[in-house]
């Protein structure tokens, strides 16, 4: 199929997707590793930065977590758009979204855990001394990937 007959993006439903995403991935975080209040919400944004600030993200207030808050929605954003374009080349991918997506949640786990930590200023991977919460975070990714391939679907719906 050549680009000019492929199916066209629905941008709108991609973004929303990343935000749900982001939104729902913040929760988990907060949820099962920091508080629901003021600090904890400033804390889990601010852990998100140290990828790019270093340690000093900690010391960067609310800046630092805005940051944070910018780079996780752009990452979770970017999880849709590339399942998206992927799709869009193969539609294949788009037929069984709660297999496929459950897979691409484990891909995105790794990816994030043992390719784009150690490459950013964080600078390790995670330990393997509380696996209960790897497990919970790979399944809370393989939701994260499900909803990925929802909003792919709906943004290569015919119309």
């Amino acid at each position: 199929m050549s680009l000019r007959m492929q199916r066209p993006v629905e941008w709108l439903q991609v973004v929303i997707g990343g935000l749900i995403v982001a939104i729902g991935d913040i929760a988990f975080a907060t949820t099962v590793w920091f508080s629901w209040d003021a600090a904890g919400i400033e804390k889990v944004f601010q852990t998100i930065a140290v990828g790019v600030l270093g340690k000093a993200s900690y010391e960067g207030g609310v800046q630092s977590a805005l940051i944070g808050a910018g780079l996780h929605v752009l990452m979770a954003t970017s999880f849709v758009v590339i399942y998206t374009l992927v799709a869009r080349r193969v539609p294949a991918l788009l037929r069984r979204p709660f297999a496929l997506g459950a897979m691409y949640g484990v891909v995105l786990y790794v990816v994030m855990n043992f390719v784009v930590m150690p490459l950013s200023r964080v600078g390790r991977s995670p330990s393997f001394e509380h696996l209960d919460t790897i497990a919970l975070s790979v399944i809370a990714h393989m939701v994260f990937g499900v909803l990925c391939v929802l909003f792919a679907r709906r943004a290569l719906a015919k119309r």
